[in-house]
């Protein structure tokens, strides 16, 4: 293995291990429930298990590639603005993980609210973001199985989580 940040990186992160395993799937251990999240501007929301990852596998190489690095990221700190390597803020870790597999994304939520094809929640395969809010402030990705994979906020490092735990879905987009 040359770097942690590739697609065949295994990380331990507070008992949640990361197996990013390109086209094989991810296994992990199970995840500590955590306290209530904050949205994007830190107010409080309904508190929301991180959950033990169960991703799908995706429809293609470069979605794959993206939900592996995003994975990899799990347990990395939140830092408004950050890209990475080793913090991120919402977008810059879907710029990052997308990066990994040769697709440049624009770099704000709202400006990748408007790359790619629109999907519909009911046809969201691994790989998609998923934006929230109205304005749209935060992008996520789907990762399979009603799950997420973002970088919420100062209060919370990069997570797993239900899509439904989030409040004001606001659109999907397919970029691979």
């Amino acid at each position: 293995m040359t770097t942690a940040r590739t697609s065949f990186a295994r990380r331990s992160f507070r008992g949640v291990a990361v197996a990013a395993i390109a086209g094989a799937g991810i296994a992990l251990a199970p995840a500590p429930a955590s306290a209530a999240v904050g949205g994007p501007t830190g107010t409080a929301l309904a508190a929301a298990p991180t959950v033990a990852a169960a991703p799908a596998a995706a429809a293609s190489g470069a979605a794959q590639t993206a939900v592996n690095t995003a994975l990899a990221q799990v347990g990395d700190r939140y830092v408004y603005g950050a890209t990475g390597p080793n913090s991120f803020d919402c977008s810059g870790l879907t710029s990052f993980s997308y990066k990994a597999a040769g697709i440049s994304l624009p770099r704000t939520s709202k400006a990748q609210s408007t790359f790619g094809t629109p999907v519909s929640k009911a046809n969201l395969q691994p790989g998609d973001l998923v934006f929230f809010y109205s304005p749209v402030s935060h992008v996520a990705m789907y990762i399979g199985n009603g799950q997420i994979v973002h970088a919420l906020n100062s209060s919370k490092p990069v997570q797993v989580m239900k899509l439904d735990s989030m409040p004001s879905y606001s659109g999907a987009r397919r970029v691979a």
